[in-house]
């Protein structure tokens, strides 16, 4: 009888999660969330003009609700539009 071989078993694709992002505003202490900061801004909103979720830009829950707030303050006084140019 020939030995018997370990046969691997592939896991699930939807077991392997990626590593999260860190927030970039958790690791950079100093920065503040401002409407003014314009340039920030613009990298959480995408080109239609639509905020960024959190799961793709990796904010942490609390950075992304001050993030939300100051996006719309900046479209409301026309710092940010607020569609796609």
């Amino acid at each position: 009888m020939p030995p018997k071989t370990k046969v691997k078993i592939k896991r699930a694709v939807k077991d392997r999660r990626p590593k999260r992002k860190p927030c970039s505003f958790c690791t950079d202490r100093a920065i503040a969330v401002s409407y003014r900061d314009t340039g920030r801004l613009k990298k959480y909103v995408s080109e239609r003009g639509k905020i960024v979720p959190r799961r793709i830009s990796g904010n942490c829950a609390k950075h992304q609700r001050m993030l939300t707030v100051a996006v719309k303050r900046a479209r409301l006084i026309a710092f940010l539009p607020f569609g796609a140019e």
